[in-house]
């Protein structure tokens, strides 16, 4: 009489055994972000190559976050977003328009450094060699509001030359088109900018060392992401993001 009983208690507790099993849920893996969504981050011009593989590496580690960089001289891209502009991250080429962006932005942090050099077409054509040669050519300059135009003002006045530009640039990248392209003689970029490329030579210049760009990088306070650009400037200042950094000529913060 007592087997049907003692059977049916042990199925009991298997059964119990198994829904216990089956309905307890899965610990939740530390670190899971979930990230999503789509992320705009303004940086200066001369970062273009840099963080387009920046956002590719990003993107491997987030798959469901788009990011869409948008570039142009740090000067424009700080008045574009006081103006209300959709950004979710600014990455300024130096302090100074950082600064202009603070009501905008939190806290920045220093995330590259960068100097400059005589960028020539190549062959050097007009036979360039130093700064002082800068006056008696055709010369293209950053605007004086850009980044490398306010470094290039510090570089020519420290050397004493003063130099009538052809023309003044909103950004560096313009300045080295119109060099490679053969407009000019000769023009002041960043180290960054000439680094693999074949149509122009550089000159490393007399006091370039004393004179460095420190690039700034933060969330834009109103950001649309703001999980995704606080992810984004971790990623930035990561080892595999400062590596990426120093693969194009970047020097550390």
């Amino acid at each position: 009489m007592t087997r049907p009983l003692r059977c049916t208690a042990l199925i009991g507790t298997a059964l119990l055994f198994l829904t216990g099993c089956t309905s307890s849920p899965a610990p939740a893996e530390s670190g899971d972000t979930a990230l999503t969504g789509s992320l705009s981050v303004y940086a200066a011009a001369s970062l273009t190559a840099s963080f387009d593989e920046l956002a590719e590496a990003f993107t491997a580690q987030h798959p469901d976050v788009q990011v869409s960089p948008v570039y142009d001289g740090s000067s424009t891209l700080a008045t574009q977003i006081l103006e209300g502009a959709p950004a979710d991250v600014f990455a300024s080429a130096d302090q100074a328009n950082m600064m202009k962006a603070a009501e905008a932005t939190g806290d920045p942090a220093v995330f590259a450094t960068n100097t400059l050099v005589i960028a020539v077409p190549a062959g050097n054509p007009a036979g360039v060699a130093s700064l002082e040669d800068l006056a008696d050519v055709v010369t293209v300059l950053c605007a004086p509001e850009v980044p490398c135009g306010a470094a290039s003002a510090s570089l020519l006045d420290a050397a004493g030359v003063t130099v009538d530009a052809a023309s003044l640039e909103q950004n560096v990248t313009a300045v080295l088109t119109k060099v490679a392209a053969g407009e000019a003689d000769a023009g002041l970029v960043y180290v960054t900018d000439v680094a693999g490329r074949d149509d122009v030579e550089s000159i490393v210049p007399e006091g370039a060392d004393e004179v460095v760009n420190r690039y700034e990088i933060a969330e834009v306070t109103d950001a649309a992401n703001p999980e995704a650009a606080t992810a984004f400037v971790d990623f930035v200042l990561s080892p595999e993001g400062q590596a990426i950094l120093e693969g194009y000529g970047f020097g550390a913060p």
